[in-house]
């Protein structure tokens, strides 16, 4: 049998189909990979199996070899066991971009090498153009659908052998080529969220791996106001889910998150535009170039510290142990330790890394809590 020249991976949505289909057109030889990342728990929300019957499906459609790899345990051990850690610590991780780097392209391209191929291609949106022998990342046509946030871990040699089909393409119009071509998903519904949770309430989830006690809702002074479900299943500027109406002695703006003790097992919250999540810098962990390099130690770009945020004008300092300290022309709100800042320059991605803190105030309630001795939680957690 003939080796593929690039092998698809083939998630059973209707992107993936797509760019398998115009590979399929262009001449390439094709081999589809259906990868499971996620072993059932039995709980009857994952659609994995749903997934994988699509993929067949849009394979037998197109005539290419499916083959089937199961990650679940190299997911579980290197995305899902720091998703963990992230938060009994008290941070919001982002699993979305671990996957991509540890699994999607790294376990999946050794898995396309072993099949005999050269590339890989998945129905990311995002584009790579290739500048004097260097592979570059850059944003997506669609820019409402740009992917790049969730990319920015890749390296040279990931995106040297990496097809993004769907790069140039706007949503309606990838949409309207599934249609056109005939294929089972064109018109399957867009997967959202976290894969493995799905349509589960997300602290009832994190409850199965993580101790999740109840405790007290208070404001930046201290005051008890309502009572919680487990503090490490909140985040940085949440309002849903607070249980909070009217509050005798307070207008009736909303309330939002603006802090946690999670040794003490206290959610902090205060109402509307709280200055507690108002913050002009943040420091993180060691950075990711996608070049190798940074452009430079001190220099000018727009930055993301969340998925979708529209660009935000920053200067950025590279600190000599890797990490980098990005200060905003604008305050920015409710920038989260965990989640990762991604940095470009027009529409180049130069990488980015996980925020580990801001200048945000400190409500006085966790002041006072930090005075007092504190047993350090750990940092790393087996599933």
């Amino acid at each position: 049998m003939t080796a593929p020249s690039i092998v698809v991976g083939v998630s059973g949505g209707v992107d993936s189909s797509v760019a398998a289909w115009l590979l399929q057109r262009d001449g390439e030889r094709l081999a589809g990979v259906f990868m499971q990342n996620w072993a059932e728990d039995g709980s009857g929300d994952c659609r994995a199996e749903d997934d994988r019957r699509d993929a067949v499906a849009v394979c037998g459609m197109l005539g290419i070899p499916i083959h089937f790899r199961d990650f679940s345990q190299e997911y579980r051990d290197q995305v899902f066991a720091h998703f963990l850690a992230e938060y009994a610590a008290g941070r919001t991780p982002n699993p979305d971009v671990l996957c991509n780097r540890e699994i999607k392209f790294r376990h999946f391209l050794d898995a396309a090498h072993a099949l005999g191929a050269d590339a890989i291609a998945t129905g990311h949106y995002a584009r790579i153009e290739t500048v004097q022998g260097q592979p570059r990342l850059l944003r997506a046509v669609d820019r409402s659908k740009d992917q790049t946030y969730f990319l920015h871990q890749l390296g040279q040699q990931q995106l040297a052998v990496t097809r993004f089909p769907l790069g140039g393409l706007e949503k309606s119009q990838v949409r309207a080529l599934a249609t056109e071509a005939g294929l089972p998903t064109a018109t399957k519904k867009d997967s959202t969220g976290i894969c493995f949770i799905g349509e589960r309430d997300f602290r009832s989830f994190l409850g199965r791996y993580l101790p999740m006690q109840p405790g007290d809702i208070v404001d930046p002074r201290g005051r008890v106001l309502g009572r919680h479900g487990g503090v490490a299943g909140y985040t940085l500027g949440q309002r849903e889910g607070l249980g909070l109406g009217g509050v005798r002695g307070t207008t009736a703006a909303p309330w939002f998150v603006v802090g946690k003790d999670m040794q003490h097992n206290v959610l902090v919250v205060d109402q509307g535009e709280s200055h507690y999540l108002q913050s002009r810098s943040l420091g993180t962990e060691c950075a990711h170039w996608i070049a190798g390099t940074p452009p430079a130690t001190t220099f000018a770009c727009v930055a993301q510290t969340r998925y979708r945020q529209a660009e935000q004008a920053c200067e950025v300092d590279v600190r000599d142990d890797g990490s980098v300290a990005v200060r905003f022309a604008d305050a920015q709100r409710a920038v989260t330790p965990g989640q990762s800042v991604v940095l470009y320059h027009g529409e180049v991605c130069l990488g980015g890394a996980v925020i580990d803190a801001t200048d945000a105030p400190t409500p006085s309630v966790l002041a006072h809590a930090r005075e007092r001795p504190q047993t350090p939680l750990p940092r790393t957690l087996t599933a």
